[in-house]
């Protein structure tokens, strides 16, 4: 059974630092694209970042040249540095593998997510 375990949220001033971390579990992390997702208070959840087996990466408008997705496969790790935070980048932050198509959709069951609150 795959399991997804976030870390690394907390609570931040404006403007701070947060590195969040995914550990992938029961699956070959490498040949699959991995995703980045995060669900603020009383919202849906939305695709924050996204990146290939290959390296490539793709982000949301919201969060474009703030944050940045990467990954390590020795470790079966997806990471999401986020600068310049915003009180809006608060929520819950999920990862997940992913299929790129159409659409990009989420593979396993989501785990329970890392918080981060980005205060004003």
């Amino acid at each position: 059974q795959v399991q997804l375990v976030e870390s690394g949220g907390g609570l931040v001033q404006a403007g701070g630092s947060l590195r969040l971390s995914c550990v992938v579990s029961g699956s070959i992390f490498s040949i699959n694209a991995m995703g980045w997702y995060r669900q603020a208070p009383g919202k849906q959840r939305e695709l924050v970042a996204t990146i290939t087996r290959g390296g490539s990466t793709n982000y949301a408008d919201s969060v474009k040249g703030r944050f940045t997705i990467s990954r390590d496969n020795a470790k079966s790790t997806v990471y999401l540095q986020m600068n310049s935070l915003k009180p809006e980048d608060t929520g819950v932050y999920y990862c997940n593998q992913i299929i790129i198509s159409t659409a990009t959709i989420p593979i396993h069951s989501w785990g329970k997510g890392t918080l981060v609150t980005v205060s004003s």
